[in-house]
């Protein structure tokens, strides 16, 4: 079967039923603007908690006195604690210097010494940065001798877990039953179109004609629709998100800039929708057709 021959057949089903072709489409389109919203909310909220993980560290404060042997040594066993990226010893006198940058207080001028402790500011991997993997990196850290205590943001990184994993279960709901709910609404369109020509249907395959032949414009069909339905969601979700959103505020619209790529990928789901809608309709109706 010609490629023109299924265009030519996939047009004229939308010719016979206009209004749930449309029906379709504007469907298709809410769905993808409704998808294409929650993955701006879910790529800018991942962006912002890794944001918010990248600023916790862990501080181990060490025990006095140590020499610069020990203290050679106490660094190459942190170091080699799994989900330890990088080291940075602060000595008494730089912890000094930090306090009055911080509180705009010489240490000294209230004490006749130095209280502050020598510290490791201690970094980790990207895969550490949750509160059950930091707290094991702290279970270590705290075993070693001449570590005398460890600070670090539990709490936060506790927070950040449990709103990601609420954000995720959320997004991926949502998406799910939008997208199923598309689908639905194609394989609906797409099984009009094929009651609309069981008659013809019924001669195709008197006369020999292919199951391949009699499914394809409608498969045709349901990615037409799919891709004008994309095609219509990107060009709103691109006017809203590069044009709308500047009026409202200049630096949120920077923030949430998105790249040609993630436009591509919603008319390619738009395609995927309407293929999948119409291979359902297809496979459930073509044979009801036929043998009715």
């Amino acid at each position: 079967m010609s490629l023109s021959y299924a265009m030519k057949e996939s047009l004229a089903g939308f010719k016979r039923a206009k209004l749930s072709a449309i029906i379709s489409i504007v469907t298709i389109t809410i769905s993808l603007l409704l998808l294409g919203i929650f993955a701006v909310v879910t790529i800018h909220t991942s962006r912002f908690i890794d944001t918010l993980r990248n600023k916790v560290e862990m501080e181990a404060f060490l025990q006095e006195p140590l020499s610069r042997q020990e203290l050679a040594t106490l660094k190459k066993r942190v170091a080699a604690i799994d989900g330890v990226k990088e080291i940075v010893y602060v000595s008494k006198e730089e912890a000094a210097k930090i306090f009055k940058d911080e509180f705009g207080e010489d240490i000294s001028n209230v004490l006749d010494f130095n209280p502050l402790p020598a510290s490791f500011k201690i970094f980790l991997n990207e895969g550490h940065k949750t509160a059950s993997k930091a707290h094991n990196v702290n279970k270590r850290l705290l075993s070693l001798k001449g570590i005398e205590s460890i600070k670090y943001r539990k709490e936060l990184l506790e927070l950040i877990d449990t709103r990601t994993a609420t954000v995720h279960n959320l997004t991926l709901s949502l998406g799910l039953f939008i997208s199923l709910s598309a689908i639905f609404l194609v394989s609906n369109t797409i099984r009009l179109a094929i009651y609309a020509k069981r008659q013809l249907i019924r001669t195709m395959e008197l006369v020999g004609a292919t199951p391949g032949f009699i499914r394809y414009p409608f498969l045709l069909e349901g990615i037409m629709q799919g891709f004008l339905g994309g095609i219509i969601a990107t060009c709103i979700l691109f006017l809203l998100l590069e044009y709308a959103t500047p009026l409202l505020s200049v630096q949120f619209s920077e923030f949430i800039h998105m790249e040609p790529l993630f436009y591509l990928i919603v008319i390619i789901a738009g395609v995927f929708l309407g293929l999948v809608g119409s291979l359902i309709s297809v496979a459930r109706f073509i044979g009801i057709v036929t043998r009715s």
